[in-house]
């Protein structure tokens, strides 16, 4: 058995990393200032410099040691464990009003202040209309 350490490959983490986040290259060559090329180049690299992990990682919004330690078995394992699918019943994502009440809803109000619109306004002309009687 190889007890062998699996290299700590930063450019492949970062890129991993990056499309979890669903961020092309890019975005985040956009973001460095710097070219795609340039992205995919340090990408390739086994080893990149302190400051520059550290404005990677401040953009895909981790930590230089979340990038350090990221293990793609683990994010597996993490999701495996979460995630339950139960499809014995009705699918419910935590939707817990009825929208067509709420529109409802929302329609009643907008009724009740164009009613309130109207009689200020038919107040105020009622008022101007005495101020021209007098």
């Amino acid at each position: 058995m190889n007890t062998a350490a699996k290299p700590n490959h930063i450019g492949r983490k970062i890129s991993r990393i990056r499309e979890l986040r669903n961020m092309k290259q890019e975005a985040l060559a956009l973001e460095l200032g710097v070219s795609q090329q340039t992205v995919s180049a340090m990408e390739n690299k086994d080893t990149i410099e302190r400051d520059l992990l550290e404005q990677v990682a401040k953009i895909l919004g981790v930590t230089p040691e979340a990038i350090e330690n990221f293990s793609e078995e683990a994010v597996l394992n993490i999701i495996g464990n979460t995630y339950n699918v139960d499809n014995s019943s009705a699918v419910n994502y935590g939707c817990t009003f009825n929208p067509i009440d709420k529109l409802v809803e929302s329609y009643e109000e907008i009724k009740s202040l164009y009613e309130r619109l109207l009689a200020a306004e038919k107040s105020k002309v009622e008022y101007l209309e005495a101020m021209l009687k007098k």
